[in-house]
């Protein structure tokens, strides 16, 4: 059946930032798919973690700030998961942090902080559980969140927009790299989404019709508008999918 390469029985996924917003949405579906899901946040995720059993499927949480680790940590991070659900199958590279100053002022905080976690952590997240994929020889999937701000330049968030942009070649380089491994790197582009991330500009009102004015599908995108795209990347059906970069964004590339 056509449907049953959709779905993830058998599989162990580990979302970053996977307690809330996106992160949550990607988590429960995986769930729903049929997958075991490993959350990893900087906070406890204990509403998570019960919609995910809710769905008969198991679920660990590791509370973490991503910020603070470095390589060796990430790598201890990844043998961790593996101990605790005996295996590793796909990855969520989700957790991300937006700073917002004009580019005259910006700080150096601003800039390394939200280069070392959105992308300096994605890389080497991903080099951990290629890793693993490798040693478990079934191959796997990595999925990268990248951005709006992967084809454009964006107004007051330099240090997003440079890591965002980063994302979506890393994504091809490492899916160029690993795709004859087994190993699946997409990513998908979310567009202007109802989270955390974005409640500084939607509590501007002019803003806010600013942007909506844009976006063609006329609303703010939910979690559950990317669940399909998560799932489906991340699924059998999408074995021959390496290096794609796929917009979720209510029409804003569009104009």
């Amino acid at each position: 059946m056509i449907l049953d390469q959709f779905r993830l029985d058998g599989k162990v996924a580990l979302v970053t930032g996977g307690g809330r917003g996106l992160g949550l949405g990607f988590s429960t579906a995986f769930a729903e798919a049929g997958a075991d899901v490993v959350i990893v946040d900087r906070r406890p995720a204990p509403e998570a973690l019960a919609a995910i059993e809710a769905t008969g499927r198991r679920a660990w949480e590791i509370t973490t700030d991503l910020l603070a680790a470095g390589p060796a940590d990430l790598a201890a991070l990844v043998a961790d998961v593996v101990d605790r659900a005996g295996r590793l199958d796909i990855l969520v590279n989700n957790a991300g942090i937006i700073r917002r100053e004009p580019a005259l002022e910006f700080s150096a905080e601003n800039w390394d902080d939200v280069i070392d976690l959105n992308l300096s952590t994605v890389f080497y997240l991903s080099q951990a559980v290629a890793r693993v994929l490798v040693e478990q020889g079934e191959g796997g999937k990595i999925l990268n969140i990248a951005s709006m701000l992967s084809f454009q330049g964006g107004k007051i968030v330099p240090s997003y927009t440079a890591a965002k942009s980063a994302v979506a070649g890393l994504t091809r380089a490492l899916a160029s790299e690993w795709s004859g491994l087994g190993i699946n790197v997409n990513a998908i582009a979310p567009g202007y989404f109802a989270t955390d991330n974005t409640a500084q500009l939607r509590a501007q009102e002019d803003r806010s019709a600013e942007i909506l004015a844009r976006i063609p599908a006329g609303r703010w995108g939910t979690p559950e508008d990317l669940q399909g795209a998560a799932v489906y990347l991340a699924s059998p059906a999408a074995a021959y999918v390496h290096g794609s970069i796929l917009a979720v964004d209510g029409g804003w590339l569009t104009r």
